[in-house]
């Protein structure tokens, strides 16, 4: 199945810690996160109209650019459900780049395999909210109800551990939404994570999300991220708002 690729970041300086990279954004998700800032990349109807981006463009680009970039950032979308992951991923390597893997941890097989056939270098997985039921909400738990969609929390509690476990870079990451996550909830969710090296807590960008009620939601002010942050610290080697 071939990799339908929706857009390409020449460069980047803040993708991938520690790198110049250059990030590619494949097209499809399984996910249906009413926040999501890029539904052209995630609903179907949208990415018909989104231009794809030939693979052969992409790679003359980064053969351009050995030497001057140093790693290549795979995001989405939702990278992994795409079988042909792991060839796109070898070609990338075969070019002598790093590669990081962006990912929201439902096909924890997939992550299994890049892992074991040493096709990532670092790998960032969203995690979305906890696993518990969802107070007054039409959702069973409050993962679905950031996701917007039926998920299977085993699967995203073994790539938590497939990650954890993997002796590679890697980070955990959430985003913080009004109306999705509340204060008790993230601390919650910090405990699911730890111990871990890497959490970061995002902040929610309004805009043309998925769901347009979205679009008018504030995002919380940095002081309570902060806030947050200096009560999870101690569960992670490095705890930073972004």
């Amino acid at each position: 199945m071939k990799i339908k690729i929706g857009g390409l970041q020449k460069l980047t300086l803040i993708d991938y810690p520690g790198k110049v990279a250059a990030t590619i954004f494949l097209k499809g998700c399984n996910f249906r996160c009413p926040f999501c800032y890029n539904p052209e990349l995630v609903l179907p109807e949208k990415m018909k109209k989104h231009p794809e981006i030939p693979e052969k463009e992409v790679f003359a680009f980064l053969n351009e650019r050995k030497g001057l970039l140093q790693g290549v950032c795979v995001t989405g979308g939702e990278p992994t459900i795409h079988p042909d992951l792991p060839n796109f991923i070898r070609q990338i390597k075969k070019l002598g780049y790093s590669v990081k893997l962006d990912t929201n941890g439902s096909n924890p097989e997939m992550l299994k395999k890049l892992i074991r056939n040493k096709l990532v270098d670092y790998v960032a997985m969203d995690v979305k909210a906890i696993p518990e039921k969802a107070p007054s909400s039409k959702f069973k738990t409050a993962y679905e109800k950031a996701t917007g969609v039926k998920v299977n929390l085993e699967e995203i509690k073994k790539s938590i551990e497939i990650i954890k476990n993997s002796g590679i870079d890697c980070e955990f990451r959430t985003t913080v939404v009004p109306g999705i996550h509340t204060k008790e909830e993230i601390l919650k969710l910090a405990r699911l994570i730890a111990p871990a090296k890497n959490y970061y807590l995002q902040s929610f960008r309004p805009g043309k999300n998925i769901n347009q009620k979205f679009a008018k939601t504030q995002p919380y002010p940095n002081e309570v991220l902060v806030e947050i942050q200096n009560a999870i610290a101690f569960f992670f080697e490095n705890c930073r708002v972004r």
